[in-house]
């Protein structure tokens, strides 16, 4: 903590990497390293619910995970059913409003019966909004929006010269959030990896070295004070109308 106010995003994304390199260097299984995954979800909502963020966008599973040995896959979705069971209750009682996007079709019957529940349970919850990206990729996302306004120009609902970026956006699965401000990844590695391409136009990225499970309430601070660091320019010129983040009129 530094002694100025520092600029809070109002949206954080997460990209969750390192459970299986964390768990290689202590000789454990890749399963123990992704149960420690999930207590570093734990820590980072309650830190971002605490500290006022608006929304947190998780990447859980990506599309290009389904390439994943078999065994780990449903390992993974196992996890994550587990996770979503116990932990539903609580956000709940959070007041934290938990979605999910992504292209549910690739995810079984049951599973996405309880993501249905979970989101029902906690769909007038106004703390702060969790959402979960499972089976999740922005080129899919692009696509899916596509097809949804060809659909429509084919039913002669909508005229091709009528299609603009606010009609592409409004078909995106995060359509009616604001982007995020600041992109976490963990792990080391300095890429985007398909997540949320269209709303990370404008997006600062911080990329740290710690892996996933080890992501603690320093590394957000850390996090966080580099993005109040950040002069935002959305492709302006810089001067007196563009501010730093931590900066307020």
């Amino acid at each position: 903590m530094t002694g100025r106010t520092r600029a809070l995003p109002r949206h954080i994304a997460v990209i969750m990497d390192g459970n299986g390199r964390w768990a290689a260097a202590r000789a454990l299984p890749r399963p123990a390293g992704h149960h420690m995954g999930v207590r570093a979800v734990k820590r980072i909502v309650e830190n971002c619910a605490r500290r006022g963020v608006e929304v947190l966008t998780l990447f859980a599973f990506s599309s290009e995970n389904w390439q994943r040995p078999r065994d780990e896959v449903s390992m993974l979705m196992r996890r994550f059913l587990e996770a979503l069971d116990q932990e539903v209750e609580q956000l709940h009682r959070n007041d934290i409003r938990l979605c999910f996007v992504g292209d549910a079709q690739q995810l079984n019957a049951g599973l996405r019966e309880r993501m249905a529940a979970a989101a029902a349970l906690t769909a007038g919850n106004r703390r702060m909004i969790l959402v979960v990206a499972i089976a999740y990729g922005g080129r899919w996302d692009i696509t899916q929006a596509a097809r949804s306004l060809a659909r429509r120009c084919v039913a002669g609902e909508l005229a091709i010269e009528a299609i603009d970026e606010d009609c592409l956006e409004a078909q995106l699965a995060l359509h009616g959030l604001p982007d995020p401000d600041l992109l976490i990844r963990t792990g080391g590695e300095r890429r985007i990896s398909n997540f949320l391409l269209w709303n990370l136009a404008y997006t600062e990225l911080y990329f740290c070295d710690t892996l996933w499970p080890d992501f603690d309430e320093q590394e957000l601070d850390a996090a966080i004070e580099y993005f109040g660091g950040r002069q935002r320019r959305f492709g302006r010129v810089p001067g007196p109308s563009v501010r730093r983040a931590d900066e307020h009129p």
